[in-house]
């Protein structure tokens, strides 16, 4: 003899007429689909056979599993950053609570990365790197957009132009003109003739029409914007400054500082520096203290950008080398 249907149920089988009697759709058919469909497992929901086959690497060095499996966790974290800061954006209830811990979310983010940066840098056999990486050229980590796309997103692209050239850009300016200017670029550029290295044309080629779209889009709702859009009241929330402040410097001090501290183990060397493998100019370009970017500004007094990234060269550099 059946068991009678409990009375949660009717009610939810009731609830589900209602929801898709709404939308115009047969709840019977969608039940029929339900009782022919599998259930689901853990490797089927997060694609697990085709995550572990990402992996590629170009030669036999057993490290370089190592330096591609990172990587591509970076970039997942990146993912989900942009996430986060994609909701602050759209956000329109315009609440620090909200603004803050989506935030916390980012900083979290970023401070498993820089802690698990030890990974790269003494996660690895110096040899094996300084011979695997010849068949990387050339690709190099500069040319990961999702991080170029974070700092699209958090700040006005006037506030990542170089820091010798900031003063004569404001939101005047048009994207365009501004994006030719953008601190990064100076990186992958020959000093000398001013020639763009490949890797920086590759990049270009690539991604310029996504990140100038990006940018036009959140021209004026960047995380800079949506600050100062707030409310006062919820624009002074001290937590959320705190949380501001420290997305600046994870972004632009503490993850710098741990390519330079991986550059350093790895690319320095008594006799001179062995070259990035996109040619980039790493000494000049990922220390903090030189680029002096900042996201918020307005948050840091004179003195504090002035000595930016500093206070932590010296400690960093002792304890990677």
């Amino acid at each position: 003899m059946n068991e009678p249907i409990k009375p949660e149920i009717v009610d939810k089988i009731r609830q589900l007429e209602t929801k898709f009697k709404n939308s115009g759709q047969d709840l019977g058919s969608y039940l029929d689909g339900l009782l022919h469909d599998r259930y689901l497992t853990y490797w089927d929901y997060i694609h697990l056979d085709t995550l572990l086959s990402l992996q590629i690497p170009r030669t036999h060095f057993p490290d370089e599993e190592i330096f591609i499996t990172y990587h591509q966790i970076t970039e997942l974290y990146f993912k989900l950053i942009i996430h986060e800061l994609k909701q602050i954006i759209d956000d329109k209830l315009q609440n620090a609570s909200f603004f803050t811990e989506r935030l916390e979310r980012v900083n979290r983010y970023f401070r498993i990365l820089i802690d698990s940066f030890d990974v790269m840098i003494r996660g690895m056999e110096k040899d094996q790197f300084l011979k695997y990486r010849m068949s990387l050229l050339p690709a190099s980590g500069f040319q990961s957009v999702q991080f170029r796309l974070i700092e699209i997103y958090a700040t006005p692209l006037y506030h990542l132009v170089g820091a010798q050239e900031r003063s004569d850009f404001d939101e005047q300016n048009s994207l365009e003109e501004v994006f030719e200017h953008l601190y990064w670029k100076s990186g992958a550029t020959d000093i000398k003739t001013g020639e763009k290295t490949l890797t920086l044309k590759q990049f270009e080629y690539r991604y310029t029409p996504r990140m100038m779209r990006i940018a036009k889009e959140v021209q004026s709702s960047t995380i800079y914007h949506k600050y100062l859009d707030l409310p006062e009241k919820e624009r002074n929330n001290v937590e959320l400054i705190k949380a501001l402040r420290t997305f600046d410097t994870n972004v632009n001090i503490n993850w710098l500082l741990m390519h330079m501290g991986a550059a350093f183990r790895y690319l320095n060397k008594e006799k001179g520096e062995v070259l990035a493998t996109g040619g980039t100019n790493w000494k000049s370009f990922l220390p903090p203290s030189f680029q002096k970017i900042h996201f918020f500004p307005n948050l840091w007094s004179e003195a504090e950008k002035e000595d930016w990234g500093k206070q932590w060269v010296t400690h960093q550099f002792n304890t990677t080398k």
